[in-house]
């Protein structure tokens, strides 16, 4: 597999699950010139429209610590290879590889919808995550603004709200998450994979340097707001030897606890991973998925509930024990985020302002 600059993954991948057909070229006059040129065409970014009905997804997944997210975008541009939630562009009949990265959705109607849904009678308040499975601080985000919008009738409403994303971008809405944060209201994740840029330029290639991740997570934590440090994901003989030096950059930029995610990789995700190390470290392309079996039951992914964000085997219990001693050194908590809902108050339907 050739490597393709800015991007991810090295193709477009068929989705076996609905017969999605391989993706090919747009065949417009820029790949053509590539193509003569002898390069292999790049994908450029698109951003179509969707319209949901309701912006709040709920969820019962007995292993995660929350039950509601909202994803204003679909698709994500930082390129991330590993990303679980590739597959879900599937459901827009696009590939999960390049299309994922390339071919993004933008959801306008976000922060209305939401008002309308916590204005409801029969609403009950816990915490919304945002992030939860593509970036909300994308780059298109800086164009759309729809996240700010979100946490701006999140504010308004005195909602409990828990941010993760790879972005510096997410300390431009100090101004809303300060406030928040102080209240007890609001809590922000930083995943940071690597400080090596050239790791972090293959792995994520459209995500901000890990060195502007830090010093988001230090201008968050000095407005007051709790940041985290997430290792999502650690992958053997790629990044996990960082670990150590992670926790501790965190701990120094002020982040107050941490946790570690092993590589997931669900449906297509396996074999895009799979031409990604063969396209960047063919030298050890065995060595890591031999590994990553050896911590999924001898498969490339693992999705039973409980086990498959902790994995299992000799592996699993080495990075677990080196990830909980990195911790305590660094004198960083563990990943419990606590917020307050009692501060809630439903926002009016329509965005007037209260009389009282």
């Amino acid at each position: 597999m050739s490597k393709i600059a800015g991007r991810g993954a090295t193709a477009n991948a068929t989705s076996r699950r609905f017969n999605l057909p391989e993706r090919e070229a747009d065949g417009d006059w820029l790949d053509q010139q590539q193509c003569v040129d002898g390069l292999q065409p790049k994908p450029r970014t698109t951003v179509g429209i969707i319209t949901p009905r309701k912006i709040i997804t709920y969820n019962q997944s007995p292993d995660i610590g929350f039950d509601r997210s909202i994803n204003p975008f679909a698709g994500c541009e930082h390129g991330c290879i590993y990303c679980f939630a590739r597959p879900t562009h599937a459901f827009h009949d696009l590939s999960p590889g390049l299309d994922f990265e390339s071919r993004l959705f933008a959801k306008p109607d976000a922060a209305a919808l939401l008002r309308a849904e916590l204005a409801t009678p029969s609403y009950r308040v816990e915490r919304i995550a945002l992030g939860t499975n593509t970036d909300p601080y994308q780059p298109i985000e800086g164009e759309w603004r729809i996240t700010r919008a979100v946490i701006e009738v999140l504010a308004e409403s005195r909602h409990p709200l828990t941010i993760t994303t790879k972005s510096d971008r997410v300390a431009r809405d100090v101004d809303l998450l300060g406030d928040m944060g102080r209240s007890g209201l609001a809590a922000v994740v930083l995943s940071v994979t690597s400080l090596d840029p050239g790791t972090a330029r293959t792995l994520e290639p459209r995500a901000p340097h890990p060195r502007r991740r830090l010093a988001a997570i230090r201008r968050l934590s000095d407005a007051g707001v709790p940041t985290f440090v997430s290792l999502a994901p650690v992958i053997p003989a790629i990044n996990d030897h960082e670990m150590e030096d992670i926790l501790a950059a965190a701990a120094e930029a002020g982040a107050i606890g941490a946790f570690f995610l092993p590589v997931r990789l669900p449906h297509e995700v396996a074999p895009l991973f799979r031409a990604w190390l063969e396209a960047h470290h063919p030298d050890r392309a065995a060595k890591v998925m031999g590994i990553i079996q050896s911590l999924r039951g001898g498969r490339d992914n693992d999705p039973d509930f409980h086990t498959r964000m902790k994995g299992q085997g000799p592996w699993a219990d080495l990075l677990r024990t080196r990830f909980t001693i990195a911790r305590r050194k660094a004198g960083l908590a563990g990943a419990g985020i606590m917020l307050r809902t009692d501060l809630f108050r439903p926002p009016e339907k329509h965005g007037q302002l209260r009389l009282l």
